[in-house]
Order: structure tokens, then C-alpha cells, then sequence
């Protein structure tokens, strides 16, 4: 409006001194200096597909070569209206005592020296086009990464013990491996246990009710939800099976965990490298 009206009348009417009105429009003028960032977060978040928040984009900058405040970025992202999307049925396979309940030998204790050393399970359950499916997923708490998984529209004894097979094809002769579980009817099976006893695998569940004594793969069923379920379209059972694989790929090979500043594999790797 300052074409049309004194500068002098507008700055008055606008209750501004006239000072503040120049410095605004010099600083206007000034190229951004944050341009280039802009589009390196935001090509970022888009990659992630809103997964990340301002920590793991942070992170994946550093990795990039550039080492920005995790506040510099947190505001670059709510000047860019960038937001990470964040939304979470527990299946419960406890049917009482059908087994042998093992000792709860974990005890929360969620951190692995090495790959291999402690492995955790757990089954969850989606609902999709009418019909429920149940994912039986293995995780090593080393780097929080998903070894191998099994799903199907039952939860049958077969889906936790190909699922243990498949696993078990990972396992090096030489272990000293711990498998943690609830205490949910599969794992109580004498099958299981002796399946675990064969391969020298010591045994170890959950107490009773107890969600937080395997907290970690509960962790994951969130994570998985709300940057995966409940974010995407399917087509079909078969659709959402084709992207899970690929949502699993892209957890364990390219998503920033924050513990650990890199992806699981990565960090597997560089471990590694260095014994």
C-alpha cells in the first residue's frame, strides 16, 4: 500500500514505529539462508514419508554431512508446516497354562552386547477388508532388528513355529542366545520349547499380564501402526502383504533409529566391521 499511501500514515495506522517498517522490508529483500536446508528437510521428510520428526531428520542431516541444531531444524519444520504423523487390536494368546511357563530370565533387561544374544517375540493383529491377520514378528534386541516374520490369517501353532524356523536359519552354530516371549500358548507348547532346547536356546517369557516385560516389541507393533498401517491405502490382503515386506525392508535398512543415530543394519554392520 505504500505506493498509494505515505509510508508515514500506514506505519501509524498499523501502530508500528517507522524503523521497524524499514528493517522488516530490508530484511525481505535478503536472499534466504536457510533456502537450501529447507529443501534438503523437506526432501528428507518426503522420502520418509512424514515419518520423521525433527531428531531423526537431524540425524539423517548429520549423516549427510550436516551437523545442524536439533532446534534449528524443529523450527525449520514448523515454518514448513512439517509435521511426522503419529497415531496405535493387541492379539492376547494367553489361554491359561497349556505348558510350561519359562522364568522371566529377560527381566527387562532390553540391552545386547553383540547380535544374537537376545531375541524377542510377540504376535499382533490387524483387521483389514473384513478379515483379521496376525503377524509373528522376531526382533534382536542388539540394534532392534526385524530378523525374520511370518503372517496369516490364523493364529495357528504353524505361524509361530515357521516363523521360528525361518529365524533359526539366522542363528550361528556358536550362540548363547536368549528368546523372550509372553506367555501365550505357542510358546508354552512342548514342541516350541524343544524346538529352542535343540537349537541350545535358553527360554524366557514374560510374567503373566505383564506388557511391559517385552515393552521393546510392543514398541515396534506402535511404530509399525502408526507409520505404516495407519497412514497407507490398501487394495487388497495381498496389497498390504506386498507393503508390509517393503515397510519391514525400510525399517530395518534405512529408518533412523534414534539410540542408535543410524538404521539397524547399519549399525549391525559397522559392528561388525570393527570386531
Amino acid at each position: 500500500m505504500r505506493h498509494k499511501y505515505p509510508v508515514k500514515a500506514l506505519v501509524k495506522l498499523a501502530g508500528i514505529p517507522r524503523s521497524t517498517y524499514y528493517d522488516v522490508r530490508k530484511r525481505m529483500n535478503r536472499p534466504d539462508p536457510d533456502a537450501d536446508l529447507k529443501v534438503e528437510i523437506k526432501t528428507i521428510y518426503e522420502e520418509h514419508e512424514g515419518r520423521y520428526g525433527y531428531r531423526r531428520i537431524r540425524d539423517e542431516l548429520a549423516n549427510r554431512g550436516q551437523k545442524i541444531n536439533h532446534k534449528k531444524v524443529q523450527r525449520i519444520m514448523k515454518a514448513l508446516g512439517l509435521k511426522c504423523i503419529v497415531r496405535m487390536k493387541k492379539y492376547k494368546s494367553y489361554k491359561g497354562t497349556v505348558g510350561k511357563i519359562a522364568p522371566n530370565i529377560l527381566d527387562r533387561n532390553f540391552t545386547a552386547d553383540a547380535p544374537n544374544e537376545k531375541w524377542v517375540t510377540d504376535i499382533t493383529e490387524f483387521k483389514l477388508f473384513g478379515e483379521k491377520l496376525y503377524l509373528s514378528p522376531v526382533l534382536d534386541l542388539f540394534n532392534g532388528e526385524i530378523i525374520t516374520y511370518t503372517i496369516g490369517s490364523r493364529p495357528t501353532y504353524s505361524l509361530v513355529s515357521e516363523m521360528l524356523e525361518k529365524a533359526l536359519e539366522h542363528l550361528p552354530e556358536d550362540h548363547q542366545l536368549l528368546m523372550h516371549s509372553d506367555q501365550g500358548w505357542h510358546y508354552q507348547m512342548g514342541k516350541y520349547r524343544k524346538r529352542l532346547e535343540s537349537r541350545g536356546i535358553r527360554q524366557s517369557m514374560s510374567r503373566k499380564g505383564n506388557c511391559y516385560d517385552n515393552s521393546v516389541m510392543e514398541n515396534f507393533f506402535g511404530i509399525m501402526k502408526s507409520e505404516f498401517l495407519y497412514i497407507r491405502e490398501f487394495e487388497s490382503v495381498e496389497h498390504f502383504k506386498i507393503e508390509l515386506e517393503k515397510y519391514i525392508t525400510y525399517y530395518n535398512t534405512k529408518r533412523i533409529k534414534a539410540k542408535l543415530k543410524m538404521s539397524p543394519v547399519q549399525y549391525r554392520t559397522h559392528f561388525t566391521q570393527a570386531a
